[in-house]
């Protein structure tokens, strides 16, 4: 439009009056540069999973130097991929990939509960923060609130985990351990810990995943086994309760969230809280043909109620399913979850990059970067005030460049730096690192 307007003004310049030449020694004009085009704004994540040496460290007892080589390689991954946050898992199961002197140290590290990691005064989640941030990426502490032992734990407990502590806080479930929700004291534990992360580290980000009750065990005959927590389920109507079990199992869940949610804007104002559930809604707010579990029914996690109180800063279901399978069909999840979101939240659903390994039936990468582009061109309010993104499950997807991932995301949807979204909610800018410069790679 404004080269047309010029030509304009040389036609009435001409008619109204002769125009002077201009020399012809004259310069020729130098043309403006184009202006940058923005940075898109889009979370660009990946889990990195510790829980049983699923992503980082490989195996315990590797040397300090070993686990940092390790640690380098994923970070110089995701910042070539032009990710801009990384969720590290920090708490697998009431220990601690940092020294902490609430609980012990991770098994995953040493191969031995409570024994630190080699290397004196070694740090790992210091070090992913400071390597993170470096490289202009976003780092997220990731723990698990109430689980105590994982099922492939091998060690014994060290004298100072919960379930040798306070083990009236713990139940046996399954072939895990778990802290009760039910028990106060258990509770104030987690947000203790959470207390000493928020305040010790600068963190970006504070993250906890699906697992509030356990996912449902069964005994020898498929029966699906009661979470132990009679004693103090029968307290509670003793004192007069008019809950029913679930609901009273619900609040307890619902409580932990508020809290947390609470502690993040009291202890460092700037840090996002996101939560991770399962992918599914509650069964009567599901669009028809949507069908599977509940976790509203069996985690007792009332995810909508989260969203609508507004107790998180992300969510990200982990819709893992590929777009074909109509029972659990990503596009209808994700606009489903985005009707949810009524107070505006960012939605960044989990995307399941890890069925690549073989990859399963019914995915591969030309799957994975479909349901990207098919959260980016999700229009929604939201997403227009915020920006869109999504969360790699998990990193060794993408390190080990699983069925070409790697290489189509480098080479397409992640060919250009992007922005971590905003969050218009939180007043000041998130605490985020600035995304990296663009490098062309």
């Amino acid at each position: 439009m404004l080269q047309a307007a010029g030509s304009l003004s040389l036609v009435w310049l001409g008619a109204c009056g002769s125009m002077k030449q201009a020399p012809s020694s004259a310069p020729a004009p130098v043309p403006a540069p184009a202006p940058t085009p923005p940075l898109r704004r889009e979370c660009r994540a990946a889990w990195v999973a510790t829980v049983a040496n699923i992503d980082w460290p490989s195996r315990p007892g590797l040397s300090a130097p070993e686990m940092q080589a390790e640690m380098d390689r994923l970070l110089d991954c995701a910042s070539t991929l032009k990710l801009n946050l990384l969720i590290v898992q920090v708490r697998d199961a009431a220990d601690a990939l940092y020294p902490s002197a609430l609980e012990p140290w991770a098994e995953v590290l040493s191969g031995a509960q409570g024994l630190a990691p080699s290397g004196e005064g070694y740090d790992p989640l210091a070090r992913w923060i400071e390597g993170a941030h470096r490289r202009g990426i976003a780092l997220h502490a990731w723990i698990n609130p109430f689980r105590a032992r994982h099922s492939s734990a091998r060690s014994p407990a060290a004298d100072s985990h919960v379930s040798v502590v306070h083990p009236e806080w713990v139940r046996a479930y399954g072939d895990q351990l778990w802290l009760d929700p039910s028990e106060p004291d258990a509770m104030a534990h987690t947000l203790a810990v959470c207390r000493d992360l928020l305040t010790r580290y600068a963190l970006d980000g504070l993250h906890i995943d699906d697992y509030f009750y356990p996912y449902p065990a069964q005994d020898a005959s498929g029966q699906a086994l009661e979470f132990p927590d009679q004693r103090n389920w029968n307290a509670y109507q003793s004192a007069g309760g008019s809950l029913s079990r679930a609901d009273w199992r619900r609040g307890h869940v619902n409580r932990f969230v508020a809290a947390l949610y609470a502690l993040v804007r009291e202890c460092r104002p700037c840090t996002l809280f996101g939560i991770s559930p399962f992918g599914l809604p509650r069964p009567d707010l599901r669009p028809p043909g949507i069908k599977g579990f509940s976790q509203y029914d069996a985690l007792y996690a009332d995810v909508e109620l989260w969203l609508q109180q507004g107790w998180l800063d992300y969510l990200a279901p982990q819709l893992y399913w590929p777009r074909a399978q109509t029972p659990q069909a990503f596009e209808t999840l994700l606009r489903t979850w985005q009707a949810l979101n009524q107070e505006g939240r960012a939605i960044w659903p989990g995307l399941f990059s890890s069925q690549l390994k073989g990859p399963a039936p019914g995915w591969s990468a030309d799957e994975i970067v479909a349901q990207i582009e098919l959260v980016r061109a999700v229009d929604t309010s939201t997403a227009a005030a915020t920006g869109s993104g999504h969360v790699h499950f998990s990193m060794s997807a993408l390190a080990r460049n699983w069925d070409g991932l790697a290489d189509r995301l480098r080479a397409g949807p992640y060919a250009q730096s992007a922005a971590l979204p905003a969050m218009p909610w939180l007043g000041e800018s998130p605490c985020s690192a600035a995304p990296a410069p663009e490098t062309g790679a």
